[in-house]
């Protein structure tokens, strides 16, 4: 039991996590936002894993995993990007605060969504991945209103019925797609060690990574084919 409820308070460290990146993101110390949050992904892709085999639910059928992971979720993927968004001071100011609200709400209705994984495992709609957008945003440091149509884009995005591919639980080319998110991690490592200004090497393959993950659901397959 105590392994058990363990594991629960390692997925609550993620809302710490989060926590913590706010408190560095108020202070504009960016790529110290940025590793807190890496660190909360590196939670949010463990933390499951350990649920399953110890059998959290089971041994402890009172704590609710699944609600617990969606509350650290919409803090890190949400609502500290949000708010790091609309102070990054890459948006047109008039445009900043309505974007961070833009983020928010549809966030929160995205984690409402019971309908959100299809049942192979896809997304259905963007995902919410605002700390990946933020993090983009602060690396590709976009126009200001190329950057409010790409927030406004992906926030439409959200309840519209594409597919968008989970890395880790998709069967499809999930070698080809863990394997990316690996390089993905590294490269995004080097980026915030160089204080988000790496280079444009780095930049260029952190886009093209980027990309993939953004059309890999247009290759998607139907459950039950190879």
């Amino acid at each position: 039991m105590l392994r058990a409820f363990a594991v629960h308070i390692f997925t609550a460290l993620g809302a710490a996590l989060g926590l913590l990146a706010l408190i560095f993101a108020t202070g504009g110390h960016w790529a110290a936002m940025f590793l807190s949050l890496g660190l909360a992904l590196v939670v949010d892709a463990v933390d499951g894993p350990m649920a399953r085999r110890f059998k959290v639910a089971e041994v402890l059928p009172r704590w609710n995993g699944e609600g617990l992971d969606f509350v650290v979720d919409f803090i890190t993927y949400v609502f500290v990007p949000a708010f790091a968004i609309a102070a990054s001071g890459y948006l047109p100011e008039m445009l900043a605060v309505p974007s961070g609200l833009v983020i928010v709400v549809t966030g929160a209705l995205y984690f409402a969504d019971r309908a959100m994984k299809t049942n192979d495992n896809y997304f259905r709609g963007f995902p919410a991945v605002w700390n990946l957008v933020a993090f983009y945003l602060f690396v590709l440091e976009p126009p200001p209103y190329v950057a409010a149509l790409a927030i406004a884009v992906l926030a439409g995005l959200t309840f519209v019925p594409i597919r968008f591919v989970h890395p880790l639980r998709v069967r499809h080319l999930r070698r080809v797609n863990i394997a990316l998110m690996a390089l993905w991690a590294v490269l995004a490592f080097v980026a915030v060690a160089l204080d988000l200004a790496p280079g444009t090497y780095i930049v260029a393959a952190l886009s093209a990574v980027g990309l993939y993950f953004l059309i890999a659901g247009l290759l998607r397959r139907p459950a039950g084919q190879s």
